[in-house]
C-alpha cells in the first residue's frame, strides 16, 4: 500500500490539518536571501518548483510522495530557531538538525509512516542544505559520503534545487551553479547512485570515526571481544530481545543498577553514578576479552559515541541494535511494564531521539515492526 503524508495537498487544508504548517506563516525570513516573504510562502514555492521538475515527474509515486513530504517539512523548525541580530538580519541556525528530529516525531507519532521511508524523509530534511554548501565544509568528501548512507543523492539534489528556485534572491544563479558542482563532485567520489562501498565494516567505521580517516584505508581486524549495544526508547522491547538472545553472555543493564540502589530514572544527580558503575563493569569484561550486552536507551548519537569510543579503545567490535515498535503499541507496552514511565517523560525522550546511523558502529541492525 502506498504511503502518503496526506491525501489533500491544498495549502489551506494543510494549515488546518497540521499546526506546524499553520505556524509557518508567522516565521519571517531574511529579505536578502528570501525576498519572497515568510516560511509559508517559501515552502509553497518549493513545493511548486519540485512538482514542476521533469526528473520528479519521472519518479515512481512513492518516491514523489517521499520528496513532497520532505519539501513540506524541510523548514519546519525555522519556527523555533529564527533569530534577528542587532543589524536586523534574520537567520535560523541549526534549523535542519532540529527539523529532522521534529520530522521523525511527526512521522512516528502523528502520521504512521514505514520506518525506512520515515528515516529517508528525516535524512532529506537534515541534509537539505548540504548540496548548496558542500564545498564550504571542512571535509566535503566525508560530509557527502555520510549523507549518501542516509538519502538518495539525486533526490537530495532535487530537493535542494527546489529550495533554491523557490525563493527570490540575488544569488540564485550561484546557488544553482553550486548544485551542478555538487552533482559532479558526488559522482566523482562514487556515491551518486548508491553509497560508496567500503572493503570491511571496520574500514567504514574507522573512516567515519577518525579525525584523519583515509577513505581507502583497510585496518587490520584484531578484535578481542564483541559488544552488543542496544538502543531504543523505554518500553520498546530491549529486555525481550535479551531474553530471546541465543547466546549466554553477561548483560550490563542501567535499569538493573538503578533498581538495585533504588534510584529513579529521572534522578539526574545520581544517574551519572549509575553510568559510571556500568562503565567500570564494562571495563572488567573488556580487559578479559569477554563479550557482553550493554542494555540502556542510548537514544542520542553523543551518548552512544562516548560509550562506543570506550569499547573500541579496548579493541571491541561494536554491534549496535536499534529496537522500535509502532507508536501506539509502544505506549501500551510501557503501561504494561513492571516499571512504567510517565507519558511526559516518554514525550521528551521521543523528541530527543536520534536513530542510530551506519557511521556509528562496526555493525548496525534495525529490529523494527
Amino acid at each position: 500500500m502506498e504511503w502518503k503524508l496526506t491525501t489533500d495537498k491544498d495549502w489551506l487544508k494543510l494549515e488546518k490539518q497540521f499546526s506546524w504548517v499553520e505556524a509557518m506563516r508567522n516565521v519571517p525570513q531574511d529579505p536578502i536571501h528570501h525576498a519572497e516573504g515568510n516560511v509559508a510562502i517559501h515552502t509553497q514555492l518549493v513545493l511548486e518548483q519540485l512538482q514542476q521538475s521533469n526528473i520528479y515527474r519521472r519518479l515512481g509515486r512513492q518516491r514523489q510522495e517521499l520528496l513532497w513530504a520532505a519539501a513540506l517539512l524541510h523548514d519546519v523548525e525555522k519556527r523555533s530557531t529564527t533569530v534577528v541580530d542587532g543589524q536586523g538580519r534574520i537567520s535560523s541556525p541549526s534549523h535542519a538538525r532540529k527539523g529532522a528530529q521534529t520530522a521523525r516525531e511527526i512521522l512516528f507519532r502523528d502520521v504512521e509512516t514505514p520506518f525506512s521511508l520515515r528515516e529517508e524523509i528525516v535524512g532529506l530534511v537534515r541534509f537539505h542544505g548540504l548540496p548548496l554548501w558542500l564545498m564550504d565544509k571542512v571535509d566535503p568528501m566525508r560530509s557527502a559520503l555520510e549523507a549518501s548512507l542516509r538519502v538518495n543523492m539525486l533526490e537530495l539534489k532535487l530537493l535542494a534545487e527546489a529550495d533554491a528556485q523557490g525563493r527570490i534572491c540575488q544569488d540564485q544563479g550561484a546557488l544553482l551553479d553550486a548544485l551542478e558542482l555538487f552533482e559532479l563532485y558526488v559522482k566523482e567520489i562514487d556515491c551518486w547512485e548508491s553509497p560508496r562501498s567500503f572493503s570491511t565494516p571496520n574500514a567504514q567505521f574507522t573512516y567515519f570515526n577518525s579525525a584523519d580517516g583515509y577513505v581507502d584505508y583497510i585496518p587490520f581486524d584484531n578484535f578481542r571481544s564483541t559488544v552488543i549495544m542496544l538502543s531504543g526508547l523505554p518500553g520498546m522491547g530491549k529486555d525481550h530481545y535479551i531474553a530471546n538472545y541465543n547466546k549466554d553472555i553477561p548483560v550490563i543493564s542501567l535499569d538493573d543498577i538503578r533498581r538495585k540502589y533504588r534510584i529513579e530514572p529521572t534522578d539526574r544527580k545520581r544517574n551519572g553514578w549509575v553510568v559510571q558503575q556500568a562503565k567500570e563493569q564494562a571495563k572488567i569484561y573488556l580487559r578479559q576479552g569477554q563479550d557482553f550486552i550493554w542494555n540502556a536507551t542510548n537514544i542520542t548519537a553523543l551518548m552512544r559515541k562516548q560509550l562506543i569510543d570506550l569499547f573500541v579503545s579496548y579493541q571491541a567490535y561494536v554491534e549496535l541494535v536499534y529496537i522500535e515498535k509502532p507508536y501506539r503499541q509502544w505506549r501500551v507496552q510501557n503501561r504494561d511494564r513492571a516499571y512504567p514511565l510517565p507519558d511526559a517523560v516518554l514525550d521528551k525522550m521521543l523528541h530527543n531521539l536520534e536513530v542510530p546511523q551506519l557511521t556509528e558502529a562496526h555493525e548496525l541492525r534495525y529490529i523494527v515492526e
